[in-house]
């Protein structure tokens, strides 16, 4: 029996898959524990619609990814961060990226997440620090945040 899978399933399928099962397995395990559902022309034609649905939605994301990417990179951004420092350059404490993320938002007015900044080791100098951001999983842009003295 040819069932859709509605969530993954260990050993038999991932969630969205066609497959065929054994017509009891199907009917005694998967139906009745709503893990899949029988494959009618109409289910696998809504879940080719879904499918469709997803793939479009998810190269807009990827698109307005890129173009947050150019925005980001461009060379006129460049996200000034002031913060406490002693002699030879060293600050008292250190520049996370949830600080780098608000001052992105104060300046340019772009909202990244925190979590989305790949910062290492927090920023413990002053000056340029090129800094890498996961827009998308497929887009990584890179910031320049200055450090400045207060």
């Amino acid at each position: 029996m040819k069932v859709i899978f509605l969530e993954d399933v260990r050993g038999k399928g991932k969630k969205g898959q066609v497959k065929d099962v054994p017509d009891g397995y199907a009917q005694n395990f998967l139906i009745k524990n709503g893990k899949a559902k029988p494959a009618t022309t109409a289910a696998v034609s809504a879940l080719k619609g879904q499918q469709h649905a997803e793939a479009k939605n998810a190269a807009a994301e990827l698109a307005e990814a890129k173009v947050l990417k150019t925005k980001i990179e461009d060379d006129k951004t460049i996200v000034e961060v002031k913060s406490k420092a002693g002699e030879d350059s060293r600050l008292f404490g250190s520049i996370p990226s949830k600080q780098i993320a608000q001052a992105l938002e104060q300046q340019y007015k772009i909202k990244v997440d925190k979590r989305k900044i790949d910062l290492p080791e927090p920023i413990k100098a002053l000056g340029y620090r090129n800094v890498d951001v996961r827009i998308h999983p497929d887009v990584t842009a890179t910031i320049r945040v200055h450090i400045v003295a207060e």
